[in-house]
């Protein structure tokens, strides 16, 4: 029986990866800072250092060595945390390493971090400005208030005056990107966290129009409601071709729910909404299902203990194909999973470290997407460290229960999702047979019924009430 998606066997994990006999920078590392590190190691963007010469690149051999060498847990160079050895293993913009990468990278550290032959350097890539959208100029861009945060002012909770989009029809949207814009200078301000180089640790937005009240918690997709939160270190959202977001004409954006933290030193900023639309006449096929899974009820985090579990469930309603998996905690989170139970059928999709530094979104790829019958069980499985291992933790003698405040915890996965027709549903699987190649006695992780009938069933006749009982 072939197996399809099954992460590395035990012994592709033992197995050591050919590393080359002689390994330099110009030759092998710097293709590998090109594709998952300059674009935020360079010049006047977020990280504390360039990594795009070798006279830049040198002197941090040894930290990139041991950063990557984490792979999945907080600390990890690049911040991009799915664990390779469990689950789906294809996702939009992975800028993850691979263990030949890896290995090439701990070699070249120990053995002199040698430049090599320059003829051997690739071609420079085109370096993106960290102060510029990482998806190209946006169509509409909306920006909340500027704000003034003092250098040791208290966290704040609240609401933003609402900004109007000033668009005069409705367009659907299909992706929004987030970022802070502030007055830290580019060289940051002497603290060693992400956080440092910004003061909206998050912010919960909505949209409204004058036809339309936003509610938050409503239905997304049709001109009202949530959107993807913003997050320090979060990625873009790029949403499904056949789900875009409507934002209406006239409509404003609503700032429902900001948390503002210092940083150590007066800072003004704002944050700003860019929006890629797609092409006028546009319209979606699918819809948005909401996932509420999480647990914000009995977190109960106990001071000084490395490994605590949560767990929550939810039970799908719909046929749903999943299109992004985001963990989110707060500081004492090291690992979340995600689950698909189908009856005695029980996957594993996805589990990935968590660094609260870093909030990563997962996109998975079109073709290797969940794809769950109604009456899936979802269940996510968290994994706690209050210890003083762990360095996000101010003080991990304290207990923590939910809430808002950094020192609070959160247990959510925030990820994206569609609702499918039946007729929708059974077309998506036998799509994804055939694109597949898929054959009855093979194993596709995250869709339990790929294996079977993509044909679906008629309904069933109601026994007509005859006399005798009988068979009918």
């Amino acid at each position: 029986m072939k197996t399809i998606l099954f992460a590395c066997s035990g012994a592709l994990l033992l197995a050591a990866p050919d590393v080359p006999q002689d390994v330099t920078f110009s030759k092998d590392i710097a293709p590998i800072l090109q594709r998952s590190c300059q674009n935020c190691h360079q010049p006047n963007s977020v990280a504390p250092m360039s990594l795009i010469s070798y006279k830049e690149v040198r002197p941090w051999a040894r930290a990139i060595k041991e950063r990557t060498a984490l792979r999945d847990r907080r600390g990890a160079m690049p911040p991009w945390y799915v664990e390779k050895n469990i689950g789906i293993q294809h996702y939009k913009n992975d800028p993850s390493l691979s263990d030949l990468e890896i290995a090439k990278i701990a070699k070249w550290a120990d053995s002199g971090a040698k430049e090599g032959d320059t003829k051997d350097l690739p071609p420079p890539v085109p370096l993106v400005d960290g102060t510029k959208w990482q998806l190209g100029e946006p169509d509409l861009v909306v920006s909340t208030p500027e704000i003034t945060v003092k250098a040791g002012a208290p966290d704040w909770w609240g609401e933003l005056d609402s900004a109007p989009t000033g668009l005069t029809e409705d367009r659907w949207v299909k992706s929004v990107e987030m970022r802070e814009v502030n007055d830290i200078p580019p060289a940051g301000n002497g603290r060693s966290t992400v956080g440092a180089r910004y003061v909206f640790h998050h912010m919960i937005w909505t949209t409204t129009s004058p036809s339309q009240q936003a509610a938050l918690g409503t239905d997304v997709g049709e001109g009202s409601g949530t959107w993807p939160i913003h997050e320090v270190g979060r990625n873009a959202d790029i949403f499904p071709d056949d789900a875009g977001k409507l934002l209406k004409a006239g409509s404003s954006l609503v700032f429902a729910s900001t948390h503002i933290h210092s940083n150590g030193r007066d800072t003004k900023a704002r944050l700003v909404f860019g929006f890629k639309f797609f092409p006028k006449g546009y319209k979606p096929t699918v819809r948005y299902a909401r996932r509420s899974l999480g647990n914000g009820v009995d977190i109960d985090i106990k001071p000084g203990d490395p490994n605590q579990r949560l767990d929550a469930y939810n039970v799908l309603q719909e046929h749903t194909k999943l299109t992004s998996f985001e963990p989110h905690l707060h500081a004492p989170g090291v690992r979340m999973c995600l689950e698909a139970i189908w009856g005695i059928n029980v996957q594993t999709l996805t589990c990935a470290g968590y660094d609260h530094n870093w909030v990563r979104v997962y996109e998975y790829d079109d073709d290797y997407a969940p794809l769950l019958p109604k009456g899936t069980i979802l269940h996510i499985i968290g994994y706690m460290d209050n210890s003083v291992a762990n360095k996000n933790v101010p003080d991990p003698r304290n207990w923590s229960g939910s809430g808002n405040r950094s020192i609070s915890n959160m247990f959510i996965d925030l990820g994206q999702g569609v609702a499918l027709t039946d007729e929708q549903f059974y077309a998506e699987m036998k799509k994804r047979r055939e694109k597949l190649k898929m054959s009855p006695n093979d194993v596709l992780i995250g869709c339990p019924l790929c294996n079977g009938d993509p044909i679906a069933p008629t309904p069933r006749r109601k026994p007509t009430d005859t006399q005798g009982g009988g068979n009918r």
